[in-house]
């Protein structure tokens, strides 16, 4: 049965006058010193109005938890189920417009939130930071599900940054959202996890992704209960994860090791492509593996350096503590090691028969402006 009852957070009462206990979401709000004065109607119990608010692949799992706790009619913990998404350049839209389309969910294009009555929000990749105005409106808040351990990793890029810094522990946290800052609410739920060896951004993202769908529906269950037993975000041990720009991928020969570059490799070569430069012309490394240190002798080697290994078929690339192996490359075209071998390297020392190695290597990328890398990472984003 649905209970509906009225709620008003009033005015401070004179010292010594008695009054009752304030409902959870109200407690969690007046900390902020948020006070509504609104007639609110306010569900006691599931099941809940939700809107949800989300992008990506990560966001689309959390939704279809939601999607099917609302289709278990035994449970009654979703009542309504409508979503928020940001527009996208292409036909087919994001991954939680899609997935909201084909089951046939509300969908609104952000800034649109609808005008619908809602218990709360949940939030999962979304991007944008949600006005005070917009959380109110909610009578128990927003509830943001974030990859990562809170209060590391704040920010758009978590999982990015915990394989680029190459964490040995990350997590799911469920955490109420506060306005004007991305990540610092108070924590709800928290779950750790052991990040996989040598796991890509994209594998890490799919484990948290059902972890975080699991505690989403697990807070849900018992909302206000989560609320009032919600825990403010410790002071220390916060670090931030922006967004990756098109200049993170060009590789820095000299500086970086290949356990730093293949960490790079691992954390955003599905989204862009690592580059370096090769005869003024960019060239992007597409397939990267390791390699055990080849004993190259009467050769001078600097960081860059680039042999064609005829047993392996791949190009070895000397960086700043040893090797990296690269499968194929694109340079105008993809070409494969054993072709760009063929069609340039061994041209090239053909027409320079005296020239050592390290005349003809890989240099450092330097990008231009940062506007110009912004439409970089954009139009590769399309792409994808």
């Amino acid at each position: 049965m649905r209970v509906l009852v009225r709620r008003c957070w009033g005015p401070p009462l004179a010292h010594g006058a008695r009054r009752g206990r304030p409902s959870p979401q109200w407690r969690a709000l007046a900390r902020l010193g948020w006070e509504d004065c609104r007639d609110s109607r306010v569900r006691e119990k599931p099941p809940w109005r939700v809107l949800f608010f989300g992008t990506d692949q990560f966001a689309r799992e959390a939704l279809r938890a939601l999607h099917a706790a609302r289709e278990n009619k035994e449970e009654e913990l979703i009542d309504k189920l409508e979503v928020v998404t940001m527009p996208s350049p292409s036909p087919k839209g994001l991954p939680v417009k899609q997935y909201a389309v084909q089951s046939q969910l509300p969908v609104y294009e952000w800034p649109d939130v609808g005008s619908g009555e809602y218990d709360v929000g949940v939030v999962a990749s979304f991007g944008r930071l949600l006005n005070e105005a917009l959380i109110l409106k909610f009578p128990y808040g927003i509830l943001n599900v974030h990859p990562s351990c809170l209060p590391r990793w704040r920010g758009p890029a978590p999982v990015i940054h915990t394989v680029l810094h190459g964490d040995t522990v990350t997590g799911v946290t469920i955490m109420q959202i506060r306005p004007k800052r991305f990540d610092v609410g108070p924590i709800l739920k928290q779950e750790t996890v052991p990040v996989p060896p040598k796991s890509t951004a994209k594998e890490l993202e799919a484990v948290l992704s059902r972890l975080g769908a699991n505690m989403l529906i697990s807070v849900l269950k018992n909302l206000p209960e989560s609320l009032s037993n919600g825990r403010q975000q410790p002071m220390e041990g916060a670090t931030y994860a922006p967004k990756i720009s098109a200049g993170t991928s060009c590789i820095k020969w000299e500086e970086q090791t290949s356990e730093q570059i293949f960490r790079l490799y691992r954390a955003i070569g599905n989204i862009i492509p690592l580059q370096t430069l090769w005869m003024a012309n960019t060239i992007k490394l597409l397939d990267l593996v390791e390699v055990n240190n080849p004993k190259l002798t009467g050769q001078a080697l600097i960081p860059g350096s680039v042999i064609y290994h005829k047993q392996s078929q791949i190009l070895l690339v000397y960086c700043k503590d040893g090797w990296i192996g690269v499968r194929s490359v694109m340079l105008k075209k993809s070409l494969t090691a054993t072709d760009f071998y063929n069609g340039y390297l061994h041209p090239w020392y053909q027409k320079n028969s005296q020239a050592q190695p390290s005349q003809c290597r890989f240099q450092t990328l330097r990008l231009p402006t940062k506007k110009k890398q912004k439409k970089t990472v954009a139009m590769q984003q399309c792409i994808e």
